[in-house]
C-alpha cells in the first residue's frame, strides 16, 4: 500500500524487499549486463526517462531527502510508475555503494533494431554516427549527448563498443542514449557498403585525413565514422571511406573522440 507520501510512493525499509530487486547490487549487475533492462540516475536523466525516452520506465527508487523533488517530477510528467522511497542507509545497502544523487530509475530495453531500419528514406536528409572500438563509457555517453544535441538520426556501434544503456553512459549522455536510436553491426566494411547503397556519404575521422572538416560542405546524407582514441579507425575500414581531419595545434596528439563527434556533428547538423 502507498504510504503518506502519496498514492504512487511506497516506503522501503528492508534492502531485501523483492519490489526493489532490480536496484540491488547496481555496479556488479551493470558489469555483467542487465539483459532486458537498465538503471538510470539523476533528476535530468529521470525526466528524460519519464517523458521522452524510447524505453519504458518501470519504477523509481529515491532517497528520503529527494522525495519532494521526485514528487514534483512525477506531477510534472504525469508518470504512473511506482516510486520506492528508502532512507539513505537502506538505499546504499540496496545499491551496494553510496548513491550520492539519491535518484535511480529502472527501465526496460526494447530489442535492438536492424541498423537498416534506422536510416531515413532516401528522399530525406540523414545524419548517422558510426562507432568502432569505443570501449570507454564516458566517450560513448558523450557521443550520444552530442548526437541528441545535433539531431543525429542514429548511432551504429560495432560489437566491441560499450553499451549505451550502461548506467554511466546514460548519465554522461544526460539522457541522450535514451533518445537517439541505436543498433549494432558485425562487419564495418559491409556496413559502409550498405550505407553507401542507401546514398549516404561515409566519412572517416583520421588525424591524417585527406581533407579538413572545414573544407567539406554540409552534406544532405552523411555517416560519420569514429574510432577509438589512439588506434583510430581500422585501416581496412579507412580504405573504404573518404577521410577528414580536424586540424589542431602542432605537437599535440589528438582530440578526445567525444569532442570530435561534437565538432563534426555540429558541422553537418540538420538544425539551422
Amino acid at each position: 500500500m502507498a504510504d503518506a507520501a502519496g498514492p504512487a510512493f511506497f516506503s522501503i525499509d528492508d534492502p531485501d524487499d523483492p519490489r526493489i530487486e532490480a536496484y540491488r547490487d547496481v555496479r556488479e549487475r551493470d558489469l555483467v549486463g542487465r539483459q532486458n533492462s537498465f538503471i538510470a540516475e539523476g533528476v535530468v536523466v529521470l525526466r528524460v526517462l519519464l517523458t521522452r525516452s524510447r524505453f519504458k520506465p518501470v519504477s523509481l527508487l529515491v532517497a528520503e531527502n529527494r522525495v519532494d523533488a521526485v514528487r514534483a517530477l512525477v506531477e510534472e510528467t504525469g508518470s504512473t510508475c511506482p516510486v520506492y522511497v528508502a532512507s539513505r542507509p537502506v538505499m546504499d545497502r540496496i545499491a551496494g555503494f553510496p548513491i550520492h544523487r539519491g535518484l535511480l530509475g529502472h527501465g526496460v530495453r526494447d530489442p535492438l533494431p536492424d541498423w537498416r531500419d534506422l536510416l531515413p528514406p532516401r528522399d530525406e536528409s540523414a545524419l548517422v554516427v558510426v562507432a568502432i572500438g569505443l570501449a570507454n563509457h564516458d566517450n560513448v555517453g558523450g557521443i550520444f549527448r552530442n548526437a541528441a544535441a545535433f539531431g543525429a538520426d542514429a548511432v551504429l556501434l560495432d560489437a566491441t563498443s560499450c553499451d549505451p544503456l550502461y548506467r554511466k553512459a546514460i548519465r554522461v549522455s544526460v539522457g541522450g542514449s535514451l533518445l537517439v536510436p541505436f543498433a549494432r553491426f558485425d562487419d564495418a566494411e559491409a556496413l559502409s557498403a550498405g550505407l553507401e547503397a542507401a546514398e549516404l556519404t561515409c566519412l572517416g575521422l583520421a588525424t591524417d585525413g585527406t581533407t579538413t572538416l572545414a573544407a567539406r560542405p554540409r552534406l544532405r546524407r552523411v555517416a560519420v565514422f569514429l574510432g577509438a582514441e589512439g588506434p583510430g579507425l581500422p585501416a581496412s575500414v579507412l580504405e573504404r571511406l573518404q577521410t577528414v581531419r580536424i586540424p589542431i595545434a602542432a605537437g599535440f596528439d589528438s582530440l578526445n573522440v567525444a569532442t570530435t563527434s561534437g565538432i563534426v556533428l555540429h558541422h553537418f547538423s540538420k538544425e539551422e
